[in-house]
């Protein structure tokens, strides 16, 4: 149980159901799943550890806050171990993972077309999550899981700031064609081009403004 209630918590903070700085209530969350106490606290424990969840001075965790430098820093490392997990997948996906993945990009295309925000997460994610399976590294998996939780909130308001969703569907092309000829090397750059929130000074400096600061660490 403490396993599901962390996985579902990690899932709402990757979502933005839970924001940075909001209240971890352990009392609702027990009744929710009604169990005891007990669950909840191994469950925020391991939240804890992998840096999603903070305690308060007095008692009681919070969604845990990054300022601009440690967010920066931990997009630069998703941006890294995505192209691990892309230049992997170029080696070892199948023709018919290969397949799949094409087919996932092309139902994409009506969404960032349409500029439907809610549409081309679902398709992303399945873009993303297709990649590391056909990685075949678990652990690796299970990293970028934690990082994309992490930041999920900060990485919604970059494509608020930055109008990423056409650009974004672009870049899927690309890193598909590159898969498609499997040349990990090229895919894992595109990759980080992909990940990373602004490729120049101007971009990025819209990032940072348009993130609400009640998200950053002071």
């Amino acid at each position: 149980m403490s396993d599901r209630i962390r996985a579902d918590l990690a899932e709402q903070i990757s979502q933005g159901l839970l924001t940075p700085g909001d209240t971890i209530d352990e009392n609702q969350i027990a009744s929710r799943y009604d169990v005891s106490k007990t669950p909840v606290r191994e469950a925020l424990l391991q939240l804890k550890a992998q840096g999603l969840v903070s305690n308060l001075p007095r008692g009681g965790a919070i969604v845990a806050k990054m300022d601009l430098a440690q967010l920066l820093s931990l997009w630069e490392w998703l941006a890294e171990i995505e192209a691990i997990a892309v230049k992997l997948a170029c080696e070892r996906m199948s023709a018919k993972e290969l397949e799949a993945l094409q087919q996932i990009h092309k139902q994409s295309q009506k969404f960032a077309d349409k500029e439907d925000w809610d549409g081309w997460q679902a398709g992303n994610q399945q873009f993303h999550q297709a990649l590391y399976t056909a990685s075949r590294n678990v652990f690796l998996r299970q990293e970028v899981m934690r990082v994309r939780a992490r930041t999920g909130v900060y990485r919604r308001h970059a494509f608020g700031a930055l109008g990423a969703t056409q650009t974004s569907y672009e870049q899927h092309g690309e890193i598909l064609g590159f898969l498609t000829a499997r040349d990990g090397e090229s895919a894992a750059m595109a990759m980080r081009r992909h990940i990373l929130p602004a490729s120049n000074t101007t971009a990025l400096t819209n990032f940072i403004l348009n993130i609400p600061k009640d998200l950053l660490a002071k």
